[in-house]
């Protein structure tokens, strides 16, 4: 079945740095995160939990993040992430990359439409 272009995958590493950014500004819960980016996003970027909850779980391991015991709103138990040092270089080192790929695929795009 073809797939619809209005629902493709994120690129490798662009949830992770979509968090780390989304932490940069304050700490949050999951929840919290999956809201921040589709409302962010303006409803154009849906996060699923079966991608949201392995990547913080990633992230912890490699000492991006941080997390403590909380309480939601809805005064549940939840856990609070939070951006570590090394996220913060980590989040600088991806948006360089970043930044370097999409001025390549406005390049090539750009010479595609002459």
């Amino acid at each position: 079945m073809p797939r619809n272009s209005a629902s493709r995958d994120l690129f490798p590493g662009a949830l992770e740095a979509m968090i780390l950014q989304s932490l940069r500004r304050s700490p949050m819960h999951g929840y919290a995160l999956v809201k921040h980016i589709q409302q962010v996003s303006e409803d154009l970027l849906q996060i699923e939990e079966g991608s949201l909850y392995p990547a913080l779980q990633r992230m912890l391991r490699e000492g991006w993040l941080e997390c403590e015991a909380g309480i939601s709103a809805k005064n549940r138990p939840t856990r609070i992430y939070r951006l570590t040092d090394a996220g913060l270089r980590h989040l600088e080192q991806e948006l360089s990359s970043f930044e370097r790929m999409f001025a390549g695929i406005t390049r090539v795009l750009a010479i595609s439409q002459a």
